[in-house]
């Protein structure tokens, strides 16, 4: 970051490639849809861009990136809380991987879809739904370190906090995910 905020525009194309993936998937968790998620990419890349001289000599690119994805996160997401109710026709977006697709196009015939698809799309839902259901810290923190691949030391930088803190935030989003998915697993036989 550092050569590309000294004027080697090249580096931006390297940054963009490492980066943009798991930036994207941050967005993806936080806002839900595919459309949007892209959206908010392109936006926090751009703020690189516009912002590049403001970028700090020996800092991390990766903390530096998360903590522009994590504000614009915040700002949609304080947005859409003002917003009316969503239309059933509108796409559901990330859930299945095609923005497209609506509620109704979901039904479907239930012959074509296998018990093990099945459980697999209602283990991932009730997954998806503890997620949202987290406090927003620690969904914050889980969705870094899980999405992000960001360390604890780094989370703790993005979120203006102490490493212990975000420690703790995270074990405290996996007991709960813990016990969401517990019930919903089945033993293996023996």
């Amino acid at each position: 970051m550092e050569r590309y905020r000294d004027g080697d525009e090249a580096c931006f194309a390297l940054l963009l490639r490492r980066h943009q993936g798991p930036v994207f998937r941050f967005f993806l968790r936080h806002v839900g849809d595919i459309e949007s998620a892209e959206d908010l990419t392109q936006e926090a890349f751009l703020r690189v861009v516009h912002n590049r001289a403001s970028f700090r000599s020996g800092a991390r690119f990766t903390t530096w990136i998360y903590t522009i994805a994590r504000n614009l996160a915040v700002d949609e997401m304080r947005k859409r809380r003002y917003r009316r109710h969503r239309s059933l026709d509108e796409p559901l977006g990330s859930r299945d991987g095609d923005p497209g697709r609506t509620l109704g196009d979901l039904v479907g015939d239930p012959k074509e879809r296998t018990e093990a698809q099945a459980a697999d799309l209602e283990l991932r839902a009730v997954l998806e739904a503890a997620i949202g259901r987290l406090p927003e810290e620690q969904r914050e923190v889980f969705t870094l370190r899980e999405m992000g691949g960001l360390s604890f030391q780094e989370i703790a930088e993005v979120v203006g906090c102490n490493e212990n803190t975000v420690k703790s935030r995270m074990r405290y989003a996996l007991e709960r995910l813990h016990a969401a998915l517990r019930d919903r697993v089945e033993e293996p036989e023996g």
